[in-house]
């Protein structure tokens, strides 16, 4: 999969204006819940681990795959303002071939049809399978085939709320980071264009 000359000169030139500009100060979350300081932790110790690479380092979106499907996972860390904001977000079905909810391995492999852990980049958005998307980079050994995968994050009626209703868990993936319509317009707005996703097994309730 390859992008084409503007979207690189654009990335390059946003790439560009982050390392002019000085370093943010990142909020003090002193009102925040103790789960809401580990997640604000993870955000930060990762943003600083991958700084180098990204664009904008406002926000951080940390998957905890850790939790059930059932559960909002996929935390929009806002360093800026030291809030943390969560969402459904569904696994692939390589991870879960069960389908009880619980991701039980991560992969990097072809065709597994499995989510991978580590550090994303988002890049630009597209329009594909599942109407406007965000394209993702892999970061680490653990999900370099990202790009070759074509994961994404993209909507889907399968991670909606009704669907934990009816079945006590969301659908399942291809391995890409699913969120129900509404919640991915909060995606495309405030964590696409060069930012940090990290996703692992973590566990913080």
């Amino acid at each position: 999969m390859t992008h084409d000359r503007r979207t690189v000169l654009k990335g390059a030139g946003a790439a560009a204006l982050a390392v002019a500009l000085p370093a943010r100060v990142l909020a003090q979350p002193a009102g925040a819940s103790e789960r809401d300081r580990r997640i604000l932790g993870v955000a930060k110790d990762r943003l600083e681990r991958y700084r180098g690479s990204l664009w904008r380092t406002d926000l951080v979106g940390v998957a905890d795959f850790g939790l059930p499907s059932s559960m909002p996972r996929f935390h929009f860390a806002d360093l800026e303002k030291g809030e943390v904001r969560s969402f459904l977000v569904a696994h692939g079905k390589g991870s879960d071939p069960e389908h009880d909810g619980m991701l039980k391995w991560f992969s990097n492999e072809p065709n597994s049809l499995a989510t991978s852990r580590g550090a994303y980049i988002t890049y630009e958005w597209y329009v594909g399978k599942y109407g406007t998307s965000i394209r993702l980079g892999g970061m680490d050994a653990d999900n370099s085939n990202v790009l070759d995968r074509a994961i994404v994050l993209h909507p889907a009626w399968y991670a909606n709320a009704s669907v934990i209703e009816k079945w006590g868990k969301l659908g399942r993936s291809d391995g890409c980071f699913a969120m129900g319509e509404a919640d991915f317009n909060e995606a495309l707005w405030h964590l696409s264009g060069g930012r940090l996703i990290f996703a692992d097994r973590l566990g913080i309730y």
